[in-house]
């Protein structure tokens, strides 16, 4: 009885280490902060103005052969946020526009990857800003030099979904409804695509 199970537990002891051994490959992907951006752009009264967020986070479990068991999360600290001026970058953190004091990162969670050739993939998954939670499709494009794989892609949001301006804010014909969301991460640790 005892030696019929050890080929068992040898084997069993094999599939836990390829566990382990694929856990630590997702394990050493890591985002390059310096080499990656997240930048939003709206519309105040007609004109594209162009803000971005200088501290986040992504925690990535992407293997390129197998992309519907890969997940992806993501974190951005909502007060550092800046359109480049100081008057303006003082409102963001206000209740009214992102309240930071009370939410102060957003987030998006990976519900599934799609592969869809040529390096270009889909991302679902569910953003929440501001205590206010939506299903987005992320579409992304991964190209790889040398050890550093970049993710760049561009989504629309509706702020006023996200409660993103409110009270007189509110008012679409002063800043657009529609904000559109534009990222570069690059990554290291990718296995080849």
């Amino acid at each position: 009885m005892m030696q019929s199970s050890l080929p068992r537990l040898a084997g069993i002891a094999l599939a836990g280490a390829a566990l382990l051994a694929a856990g630590s490959a997702f394990a050493q992907q890591k985002l390059v902060p310096e080499q990656s951006e997240i930048v939003f752009v709206s519309k105040q009264m007609g004109v594209p103005v162009e803000g971005r967020f200088k501290k986040f986070d992504a925690q990535v479990a992407f293997d390129p052969a197998k992309p519907a068991t890969s997940k992806v999360a993501f974190t951005v600290d909502t007060g550092s946020a800046t359109l480049g001026v100081k008057e303006t970058d003082a409102e963001l953190p206000k209740p009214v526009w992102f309240n930071v004091p009370k939410f102060p990162q957003a987030t998006f969670h990976s519900s599934a990857i799609k592969a869809l050739g040529a390096g270009k993939y889909e991302v679902a998954g569910k953003l929440s800003i501001k205590g206010a939670a939506q299903d987005v499709v992320v579409p992304v494009t991964l190209t790889q030099s040398g050890a550093i794989t970049t993710a760049a892609g561009s989504f629309a949001i509706k702020r006023l979904a996200f409660k993103i301006g409110e009270n007189e804010w509110a008012d679409t014909s002063m800043v657009a409804d529609e904000v559109q969301v534009k990222f570069k991460l690059a990554l290291t640790g990718v296995p080849k695509l």
